[in-house]
C-alpha cells in the first residue's frame, strides 16, 4: 500500500518519494529486492540534491550493486552527500565511506570524482 502512494508522488517527481521506493527495492520491503530499481529511484532523488539518496547511490556504485561498480560515481555522490544535510551520525558514515572509496583510487581517480562533485548541480 505505501509503494502505490510512492510511487504516485515519485512520479510527481517528490525525491523524498523516490529515495523511499529505492529503499524499498534495495531491501525488498513489499516488493521483490531489486538493486536496479533501488539504483534507478536513489538517482532520481540524488539527481534533485537528497543528501541520503546521493549516499545510498554512491554506496551501490561503490558495489557494483544494481549498477555498474564506478569508483568515480562512487566518490562523487558520497562527496555530494558528505556535503549535503545529513544528521551528525551518517553525516560522519559518509565521510567515512568516501574515505573508504578513496582508499581503492589511484589519484586521477579521486581528482576526477572530486571535479564531477564541484561541477554537479541539482535538477528540480
Amino acid at each position: 500500500m505505501a509503494r502505490q502512494w510512492y510511487e504516485k508522488a515519485a512520479a510527481q517527481g517528490d525525491a523524498e518519494a523516490q529515495l523511499a521506493l529505492g529503499v524499498l527495492y534495495q531491501n525488498g520491503w513489499g516488493v521483490p529486492q531489486d538493486d536496479t530499481q533501488a539504483a534507478k529511484w536513489y538517482e532520481k532523488a540524488a539527481a534533485q540534491g537528497d543528501a541520503r539518496a546521493q549516499w545510498s547511490l554512491g554506496m551501490l556504485f561503490g558495489m557494483g550493486h544494481g549498477v555498474p561498480e564506478d569508483y568515480v560515481r562512487a566518490y562523487m555522490w558520497i562527496t555530494l552527500a558528505a556535503a549535503g544535510n545529513l544528521p551528525g551520525d551518517e553525516q560522519k558514515l559518509a565521510v567515512d565511506n568516501r574515505e573508504a572509496v578513496a582508499r581503492i583510487m589511484t589519484p586521477a581517480q579521486i581528482a576526477e570524482a572530486q571535479k564531477l562533485a564541484r561541477e554537479w548541480t541539482p535538477k528540480k
